[in-house]
């Protein structure tokens, strides 16, 4: 009846990443409540998209540092992916391992966190070269002829028109920067924005674990929620069965045989609900890890489940605030953000710029001189006191900002752990009820089948004893679901998703 089995592992983050935009009402509790989980992974990456994004753009643009102009991800893009391969007409096995694996490969939004890191880095390549010389080639050949009264000039006795003449010039041009605090700090931040995306990026894989994961794990619930209702189908064909013969051999009332007639044709509506939740989130499962829609495939795992360990919470905060790539995303920013303001102050300072360059020069190169001329140059802003208060004032304000949502962070990060240890501990009390619960469901309904079929009672108890069995397990295989997606949150919460097989585990 139930796919239930101990080992494996899989997770649940309290900001978790998308669902399918249309969810179907389900008429049974259980499925219902499975979906809640997904709602909040979607608010999760809500949340969690602006660290995926390096830098302030809006600091970076007053300050002259260009933005990345590739799209970095948001909550949506984790639900999507780039589709490999084609589908076969045979259905494939899926371990959750290799879903994993694939979602790593082809999610959309890993891809779009490696273009936004690749932008990052020609940002801070452009920075550094406003800190380098520049270095320019050029060669002329020149041909002229000049009309002097044209210009001006009447000299009697002396030609109107000079030339044709020419010359060659080859000439290499210098050009550097000697003294520019404000491209030295344009170029840090820039490489602070860099390290940031890095980073995003690395957390990115972690929030395709957790998206991919639960997309998983929900999948299973609901394969044994079908399995679920095709026995407590086949549980109300045989009562049903039975009503008709008792009311036929007149030892029961038609109201018996009508009760179980409701009864199943009702399950029969649920099942084909249950069916639909199945195949749609079946979809979603490939549509994150870029699997051929028209692909049909099985899941070779089970819905595991293993007693948790209690964790020191102090210690595991400590371990998250040293792990949590997102956190460390931010903090890059923040220094980024930091080393803009100072850039914005470090405009009010002088520059000195060298200029200079070297060639030969004549009518050929055979006949030339060589020529140079060199030029350094001192600037010292003067009065543009507006603009440089109103880039000030925009860094600070920026820095504040970033510094704001660094502190946050560091509280989301102590929440997020704590949590995901509430909801494990709730979790698996609810799950070891729930068991007992169907192994009382199903003796109450076996003992109500038997007094029936002896004549004791009437099929009133056989219907209620139906409906408990349908509640348990929709319990059960709600709580188990929420049980493994706490774990995952939890690895994802450490910064540890990775190892999500030692926490599905039980760690």
């Amino acid at each position: 009846m139930l796919r239930i089995k101990k080992p494996a592992t899989i997770f649940r983050y309290k900001r978790p990443a998308v669902s399918r935009s249309t969810l179907i009402s389900s008429e049974y509790s259980g499925n219902s409540t499975i979906r809640t989980g997904v709602s909040a992974l979607v608010l999760s990456l809500a949340v969690l998209a602006p660290v995926l994004a390096p830098g302030s753009l809006a600091a970076q643009a007053s300050l002259g540092l260009e933005p990345p102009q590739a799209s970095g991800p948001t909550a949506s893009s984790f639900q999507g992916s780039v589709a490999t391969g084609e589908a076969s007409s045979q259905p494939i096995g899926l371990s959750l391992d290799e879903a994993i694996q694939r979602g790593l490969k082809t999610n959309l939004g890993i891809i779009l966190s490696g273009t936004q890191t690749a932008s990052a880095r020609g940002q801070r390549l452009s920075q550094l070269q406003s800190l380098l010389p520049s270095v320019d080639g050029t060669a002329k050949e020149t041909v002229m002829q000049v009309d002097l009264p044209a210009e001006g000039l009447r000299i009697p006795g002396f030609p109107t028109i000079i030339g044709p003449f020419g010359f060659t010039d080859v000439r290499a041009s210098l050009s550097w920067s000697l003294v520019d605090l404000t491209s030295l700090h344009n170029y840090l931040a820039a490489r602070h924005n860099f390290a940031g995306a890095q980073l995003s990026a690395q957390d990115a894989r972690d929030m395709v674990i957790l998206t991919v994961g639960n997309a998983y794990l929900l999948v299973l619930a609901d394969e044994s929620q079908v399995a679920s209702v095709e026995a407590q189908v086949a549980t109300a064909k045989t009562s049903l069965d039975q009503a008709v013969s008792n009311h036929q051999a007149g030892t029961a009332p038609l109201l018996d045989e009508l009760r179980s007639r409701v009864d199943s044709q009702s399950l029969d509506q649920q099942l084909i609900v249950a069916h639909n939740a199945l195949e749609k989130d079946k979809l979603a499962l490939a549509r994150t890890i870029g699997l051929p829609l028209a692909q049909s495939f099985t899941l070779t795992d089970q819905a595991p489940y293993a007693a948790f360990d209690q964790l020191d919470i102090d210690a595991t905060i400590r371990q998250a605030h040293a792990n949590r790539k997102d956190l460390a995303a931010m903090l890059e920013q923040t220094k980024a953000a930091e080393e803009q303001r100072k850039a914005a102050t470090a405009e009010r300072f002088p520059t000195f710029k060298f200029d200079g360059d070297y060639g030969d020069i004549g009518t050929t190169l055979a006949h030339s001189h060589g020529t140079g001329d060199a030029t350094g140059t001192l600037s010292v802003p003067l009065f543009n006191e507006f603009a440089l208060r109103g880039e000030a004032q925009q860094a600070q304000a920026q820095l504040d900002t970033q510094r704001a949502k660094l502190s946050d962070m560091n509280a989301q990060v102590d929440a997020d752990i704590r949590d995901a240890l509430l909801d494990i501990a709730s979790t698996q009390k609810q799950v070891e009820v729930a068991r007992s619960s169907v192994e009382l469901a199903n003796e109450a309904l076996s003992e109500a089948q038997q007094r029936y079929a002896n004549g004791v009672s009437d099929n009133l108890a056989v219907s209620q004893a139906v409906q408990s069995v349908a509640q348990a397990n929709d319990q059960y295989v709600t709580s188990l679901y929420r049980h493994n997606v706490a774990k995952l949150s939890l690895a994802r919460a450490l910064g540890a998703a990775g190892n999500y097989k030692n926490y599905l585990g039980g760690k």
